[in-house]
């Protein structure tokens, strides 16, 4: 597989070639696996070397996080910098979440420990979700005054309108089991990585060809993600130029306190 040369090295990943398999680790252990920029651009690059001869991307975290969302320190660092004023852009993520569910591969979120607010939309865009019994799931953005804009389209088209719509109010982990009976979660097992072995030997039968075409007429059956991209790019704009919501993160992360605790 000539795809990637087995020396490069990623900031914010940890990825290995496997034949036609490509193992994507979000890897950012000093930030919670919190999502930033780059961590956004080297997942893109990385699925830009998957179009051709990658059949399977799996997507996976630590044992313990798969994704906390986004990351809330260097929200405090923009805000509390001299450009202030500089404006978050949602696009590229929200574009690569499209890329994880119509791109010419089957894609697969293996899901261990917490997958939280933005790490949700990684999952809810993977055509296979597989995870652990202890992993859990939450939507923590109303919160700090938030809402998961990009996340909803994805997970609303995963699991229906008022699950989502009740996850986002209530802000707290949903069980694995629970994710399960709602339709985030395809499968579930206490050995999750045994699990996934066992559904990549089935999906690995399936030729490049028949993906890429299957994928292809997949996302001519609905276009809702690119109906909701031009709002939820406008909604999350919107919550993350408000300065009294980047006040509550940048107070939150100095102090550890939430909102509605202290003065």
């Amino acid at each position: 597989m000539g795809v990637v040369s087995a020396a490069k090295v990623f900031e914010t990943l940890q990825v290995r070639f496997n034949q036609e398999i490509c193992f994507i680790q979000i890897h950012r252990p000093e930030a919670n696996n919190t999502i930033n920029d780059r961590l956004i651009e080297e997942l893109t690059e990385v699925l830009d070397l998957c179009e051709e001869e990658i059949r399977i991307v799996v997507l996976e975290g630590s044992p313990e996080v798969f994704c906390f969302g986004a990351d809330f320190k260097e929200i405090q660092r923009s805000f509390e910098s001299t450009d202030a004023s500089a404006e978050l852009d949602p696009q590229p993520m929200y574009d690569l979440w499209l890329r994880l569910a119509f791109g010419p591969y089957i894609t697969v979120a293996h899901v261990r420990g917490q997958a939280n607010a933005g790490g949700i939309g990684f999952v809810a865009a993977c055509d296979v979700v597989v995870c652990e019994e202890k992993a859990t799931f939450s939507l923590s953005e109303l919160l700090f005054g938030l809402m998961p804009a990009c996340v909803l389209p994805f997970l609303i088209r995963r699991m229906g309108f008022a699950r989502a719509n009740y996850m986002t109010l209530m802000t707290e982990p949903v069980a694995a089991k629970t994710a399960h009976e709602w339709g985030l979660v395809d499968d579930l097992a206490a050995d999750s990585a045994n699990l996934l072995r066992k559904k990549l030997l089935r999906l690995r039968r399936l030729s490049k060809a028949g993906v890429r075409r299957y994928k292809r007429y997949m996302s001519t059956l609905d276009d809702t993600l690119l109906g909701s991209k031009p709002k939820a790019l406008e909604a999350n704009r919107e919550v993350f130029s408000d300065r009294n919501n980047l006040e509550k993160i940048a107070r939150y992360v100095k102090t550890g306190q939430f909102p509605w605790e202290g003065a």
